[in-house]
């Protein structure tokens, strides 16, 4: 299992929004995205869209879903699965832990979370 990277308090993230953590500190080579969602958990993919080149981060959160900002294809914040075309190749989840007040993420350790 990775080190879990603090990343901040659960109130840097309102419920809605994204906060995106640099690959340089992911040590993934990959931006992450954490996503607090309208469930009030907190999600993590790798940031940028399967199908082009887009921020997640950028994107529209509904639900346990986000839709990426450029042709609007949808990933499933839970699982990393692509919804919808135009993507079809799913998103690389990560584990979130919320500890006390604190936000750790688990880089390329898998979420698991029954969808």
């Amino acid at each position: 299992m990775s080190e879990a990277i603090n990343i901040g308090s659960v109130d840097d993230i309102d419920e809605g929004e994204a906060k995106v953590i640099p690959a340089a500190e992911t040590g993934t080579g990959e931006d992450i995205a954490i996503f607090h969602a309208e469930d009030g958990n907190f999600y993590a993919l790798n940031d940028n869209c399967t199908h082009e080149t887009a921020s997640l981060a950028d994107g529209w959160i509904e639900g346990t879903e986000v839709e990426c900002p450029i042709h609007s294809a949808k990933f499933c914040l839970k699982k990393g699965t692509a919804l919808c075309m135009p993507a079809t190749v799913d998103a690389q989840t990560h584990k979130v832990e919320v500890s006390g007040d604190e936000l750790l993420l688990y880089p390329n350790v898998p979420a698991d979370i029954e969808a």
